[in-house]
């Protein structure tokens, strides 16, 4: 997800976010400890987005809507 389209986000849509992204990387590394991952790409994807979420929450760079 692009940065441009999350500092569209409100400050409560980029929590629910970073909760739903907290999640999927907990089951893609379930997955890919018991050698079951297909996608091994989507987890840096993972990461990188928690931590631009994290960035923008930090920043007060979000939608103030």
């Amino acid at each position: 997800m692009k940065t441009k389209e999350l500092r569209e986000r409100t400050r409560e849509e980029l929590e629910e976010l970073y909760d739903d992204l907290r999640e999927e990387l907990f089951k893609l590394r379930a997955q890919r400890a018991v050698s079951q991952l297909e996608k091994s790409h989507r987890v840096k994807e993972v990461r990188r987005t928690i931590a631009r979420v994290l960035t923008i929450l930090e920043d007060g760079g979000y939608s103030h809507a």
